[in-house]
């Protein structure tokens, strides 16, 4: 067998990395593009290879010549690779190959595991194409694969319209293997012709899909079982590094805070309703995002406005933020040099917005009467109910009482997580009995599970809380589809509640397994969407456990041991479906004492269905639980 790769191409969606590098050449997890991919051919037999070479050629066979002396290459120049495209570069080679064996063909922008080249090069199909489910990021050329598991169809990108469905489609990965007869007679053929006699500057794929529609070709979809990742542009080398550096996997994702929406894992690490927005709603905002992006949002006055009618509070009491974590530089300005009383362990921005600030303990429980008694020595308390990261719940009422008994004092109460408890939001009584001393922050990514849409709200009458929100508000606060889908939501209220039934239902479910693991000493009492447990282990071993799982697994925790004094080890859990939680309670006791995958591939993050329901623990809507 005999490989011809691709590599004539300037990579400019990759600028301005290639402006001085060829793309091929760009380092991933510890190597090049070009030298896996080269490696993995070498070791799967495959000793001649055919470079089709363009720009920066000579850079290129300079690496190659020093690097694969081993390998018989041959090289063919694509002298017009600026103003060709790879049907040309294709239509070169062939040309060029003395094609007496089978071919494997592949795109030099892929980095592939070894075992995904094994798998195309002992295909048992005479022709045969690598496929992959399509994800969010991939683009480029998408297929249809009949029953007899042929490609049907070929779709390259200038054939996906607004309309096109990907989802139901598989992405190529440009990795192919044709016979010799087929390489060498009516491919090779198609291929001259097309690029010199009507267009070079189109894709090889569009003429296979010619041949495959005209049934002059069947080509077989091979489903890739092992990790690859396309480098089309600087945005792609983050995945790749994930997805190849295993053991910087954790640092990878916790370092950009967010933006792995193309990355393949399961995250227990941010938070967020795993049963809305529902696929209606979704189908309801996916139909209006076009016309709704294309216009501005309300103004500030406006959103408030929204904002009341779902809180159904009085919209003057109310703002609306770009979520909620655009509060904390205006309470930090506003309340600059303030006596603070926050809870230990808690959300790491009180310890930002008041620095210095006392503490009073949760760890597992928290009473506001001997909070009430240390109130007298500061001039705020922050009360976040319930707490994260213990999921610690407090009375509503209780904390009115405190409110009410201490006009003085600022109450600062964050109740993002209180829609997965059994207790009220504050917003009830004050709307009934207004307290200017109590300010409410919440995030509402947590509990309508959009993060990605930043929302959150500020509900006081403090006329001086407000008038420093007006002040640092921008003209256009939210963006307009974040807008359109608070309009949405006061359409699915219901929904909207069962999603937080059955999140409780699925926390408790999750709860008890925990209880029940042998790596796990206590699992707290959570009135969140997430559950804390504290580990049989030091905390050392617990940050070890947790670059496994995600290394293994591809299992994303929250490390939280560095919020505890005394050196022992706690995850943060969030809640998802339960056949995810039930993948992770079968990896902790496994990973914290068994054997090393060395593959770290691991089961893929793209499941979905509601799985068992769990049920409530009678009166309380909580687990405590114990061992050792």
């Amino acid at each position: 067998m005999k490989a011809l790769v691709l590599a004539a191409g300037v990579g400019r969606r990759m600028r301005p990395l290639t402006d001085s590098t060829h793309k091929t050449l760009l380092p991933i997890a510890g190597t090049t593009v070009l030298d896996r991919l080269l490696t993995s051919l070498r070791d799967c037999g495959v000793g001649q290879v055919c470079i089709v070479t363009g720009y920066r050629a000579d850079e290129l066979r300079q690496a190659v010549d020093e690097r694969f002396a081993d390998l018989d290459v041959q090289y063919v120049h694509n002298p017009d690779y600026d103003t060709t495209n790879n049907v040309y570069s294709m239509a070169l080679a062939l040309e060029h190959m003395q094609l007496d064996d089978d071919l494997v063909l592949i795109e030099s922008d892929l980095i592939v595991d070894h075992r995904v080249i094994e798998q195309i090069v002992n295909t048992p199909y005479p022709n045969a194409a690598l496929v992959d489910h399509y994800r969010i990021g991939m683009d480029g050329t998408v297929v249809s694969i009949g029953p007899d598991n042929a490609i049907s169809q070929v779709y390259p990108s200038y054939m996906q319209d607004d309309n096109f469905d990907l989802f139901d489609k598989y992405k190529t990965l440009n990795i192919y293997k044709f016979d010799r007869d087929f390489a060498s007679t009516t491919f090779r053929q198609l291929l001259s012709f097309y690029a010199r006699a009507i267009d070079a500057n189109c894709y090889y794929e569009l003429l296979l899909g010619v041949l495959i529609y005209m049934r002059a070709a069947k080509v077989y979809a091979e489903l890739v079982e092992h990790p690859w990742a396309e480098v089309d542009d600087p945005n792609d080398l983050a995945a790749a590094e994930f997805e190849f550096n295993v053991p910087a996997r954790r640092q990878v994702l916790e370092g950009s805070w967010g933006g792995s929406w193309g990355l393949s894992f399961t995250d227990f690490y941010f938070i967020r309703n795993m049963y809305f927005p529902t696929p209606g709603l979704l189908a309801q905002l996916r139909g209006s995002l076009a016309h709704v992006s294309g216009h501005y949002g309300s103004g500030q006055a406006v959103l408030n406005a929204k904002m009341a009618y779902f809180e159904r509070c009085d919209e003057r009491r109310i703002f609306l933020l770009n979520g909620a974590s655009q509060a904390y530089p205006v309470l930090a300005s506003l309340f600059a040099g303030a006596r603070a009383l926050v809870p230990a362990p808690t959300f790491g921005e009180y310890a930002r917005v008041f620095p210095g600030a006392s503490t009073y303990p949760d760890l597992g429980s928290v009473d506001l009467g001997e909070i009430g008694e240390r109130l007298d020595g500061v001039e705020i308390l922050v009360v976040v109910n319930p707490n994260n990261p213990t999921g610690t719940v407090v009375p509503t009422a209780g904390v009115i009482d405190l409110a009410r008994a201490h006009p003085s004092k600022t109450f600062l109460v964050d109740e993002s997580f209180i829609d997965f408890s059994d207790q009220p939001s504050v917003l009830g009584a004050l709307e009934a009995e207004p307290m200017p001393n109590v300010v409410v922050l919440k995030s509402l990514s947590k509990c309508w599970g959009v993060p990605g849409l930043r929302l959150g709200y500020v509900y006081t009458t403090s006329a001086e809380v407000m008038a420093a929100l007006w002040s640092a508000n921008a003209i256009w606060n939210v963006n307009s589809v974040a807008e359109h889908f608070l309009e949405l939501v006061l359409k699915h209220r219901d929904a909207l509640a069962a999603s937080y039934h059955q999140t409780v239902l699925d926390r408790e479910r999750f709860a008890r397994d925990l209880a029940g693991l042998p790596v796990v000493s206590r699992v707290f009492p959570s009135g969140a969407d997430f559950v804390l447990v504290e580990l049989d282990m030091p905390a050392a071993e617990a940050a070890a456990l947790a670059d496994r799982l995600l290394a293994e697994r591809r299992l994303h925790v929250k490390d939280a041991s560095g919020r505890f004094d005394g050196g022992r080890g706690y995850f943060r859990l969030a809640v998802r479906r339960p056949e995810d939680n039930d993948e992770l309670c079968r990896a902790l006791p496994a990973l914290a004492g068994g054997a090393a995958d060395p593959s770290g591939a691991g089961p893929s993050a793209a499941r979905h269905g509601a799985g068992e329901q769990g049920g409530l623990v009678e009166g309380t809507g909580l687990v405590a639980a114990s061992r050792g």
